[in-house]
């Protein structure tokens, strides 16, 4: 089975085509674009947006030679929001099987409080309770008559989600499941130990912070802050007056935080870019550096009033395209209140493939989910289309789809075949009967012809 894994961004768009078997999860193509037609995280041009995803997309397959049979989206956090509700069931036979895990899910479901014109992308179970005995990491095969369970329900706007599916069905592809982006780099990064101490995962993208907080068996809190790396960009701009595009040149020439050089550069002057400005390196690390403060303070601002903070033992793990200026773990590890702070890229210990795609943060969110679509998820959860997942489950993939698809094209092609041929037979059947009477003509001609000469030959 293909994987396909689609981080549509504000910057650039990522396609990674993993394959699955038996030995595992492999990547086998990998393409990136510029993304157009999308800003903080929200799509405002959906052809423009397609042509990204398409791009993207092509260079994956031309790179991996096959074609996908599973295609799972990132949504951004920041147009996702969350409740949490709790569903009881009972349990006639005494005994917890998939189906009652199912029921209870489900039921939490819809007991939830869902905000009109709201849909849901995933309902995480993050704790059982069966019967009186709390704390149950997994209720399966267990005695009981009651089972309850904690859902941590993480919900999007209906027309974000048809947006995002519209611009996806443009590039001619068929989206399978939706994931919450900072869900899927949780998954490509955390290990064992930062899930089960509890850990805040938060992915530092272009133009949105996406941060999930892991605690018990699944994510317990998301959120999103709309500042990114190309924040940085703009303020580089507007400060040195130079253009975007140069900007966007400093920012990775100069992504060191320590860097207090008295070196002078010469930089294009916005609106004539023949004529150049002198700038101090210092300058432009002072600019950046303000910039990543500011973030940082405000990100430690909302996890501090955040009760479920202080369920994350393991820590804080920062992944994305911004943190690769050099500092960034010390400079955040001073605001985070001392909490232990670590840059994370993928680990590739879940899948083979190629090592730079892993080293690169930008990647993780699209790695997370290929790992989503090959089966690394928590325990229980509905899926975006409210279908339980879970550990063993039975695949069904497109590729039945197009077995159908082929089916009804065979079924199509025989229904014509069967017209043609009935047209022939039709045609024989006309061109018998014609046969036939000038069959008979011919008789009747030749008999009138013959007694003409009988008659003759008597006088």
């Amino acid at each position: 089975m293909n994987i396909l894994g689609i981080d549509l961004g504000s910057i650039q768009t990522c396609a990674i085509l993993a394959q699955k078997s038996e030995e595992g999860l492999k990547i086998i193509g990998f393409g990136k674009s510029k993304s157009n037609g999308i800003k903080k995280g929200a799509i405002t041009n959906i052809e423009l947006a397609s042509k990204s995803i398409e791009e993207a997309v092509a260079d994956a397959q031309m790179m991996s030679g096959v074609h996908y049979d599973k295609v799972i989206v990132s949504i951004s956090g920041a147009y996702a929001k969350s409740v949490d509700s709790i569903g009881v069931v009972n349990i006639p036979n005494h005994e917890i099987g998939i189906k009652e895990i199912h029921r209870a899910v489900s039921t939490a479901k819809h007991t939830a409080n869902i905000p009109n014109g709201y849909e849901i992308i995933h309902v995480l179970p993050y704790n059982f309770k069966v019967n009186d005995l709390e704390h149950v990491e997994d209720p399966l095969g267990m005695s009981g008559n009651r089972l309850e369970v904690s859902t941590h329900i993480v919900i999007s706007q209906e027309v974000h989600i048809k947006n995002l599916k519209k611009a996806v069905e443009l590039a001619d592809l068929r989206v399978d499941n939706i994931v919450l982006s900072g869900y899927a780099s949780s998954i490509a990064c955390f290990d064992d130990s930062e899930k089960e101490l509890g850990a805040i995962l938060i992915d530092m993208g272009g133009a949105v912070c996406d941060m999930v907080i892991h605690a018990g068996n699944s994510i317990r809190y998301n959120e999103c802050l709309q500042i990114g790396s190309v924040n940085i960009t703009n303020d580089l701009s507007i400060a040195l007056h130079t253009p975007p595009k140069e900007a966007e040149k400093l920012k990775l020439n100069y992504a060191s935080l320590a860097q207090n050089e008295n070196s002078i550069i010469q930089i294009p002057y916005m609106g004539d870019e023949k004529r150049k400005n002198e700038v101090s390196v210092e300058v432009i690390s002072n600019v950046i550096y303000a910039r990543i403060e500011e973030t940082i303070i405000i990100l430690a601002k909302m996890l501090s009033d955040n009760a479920c903070a202080n369920q994350a033992g393991a820590g804080i793990v920062l992944t994305g395209g911004m943190t690769k200026f050099a500092g960034l773990d010390k400079l955040a590890s001073a605001y985070f209140d001392n909490k232990a702070v670590r840059i994370a890229t993928a680990k590739k210990d879940t899948m083979d493939g190629f090592k730079e795609i892993f080293e690169d943060a930008e990647n993780s969110c699209a790695i997370g989910l290929c790992l989503y679509g090959g089966g690394h998820f928590t325990p229980y959860e509905l899926d975006s289309n409210e279908k339980l997942r879970y550990k063993g489950e039975p695949e069904f993939i497109n590729k039945q789809i197009k077995q159908n698809l082929t089916i009804e094209e065979h079924e199509e092609e025989n229904k014509n075949f069967e017209e043609i041929f009935q047209e022939q037979r039709d045609f024989k059947d006309e061109k018998t009967e014609l046969t036939k009477v000038e069959t008979k003509k011919d008789k009747k001609s030749s008999f009138m012809h013959n007694f003409w000469n009988k008659l003759i030959n008597q006088f």
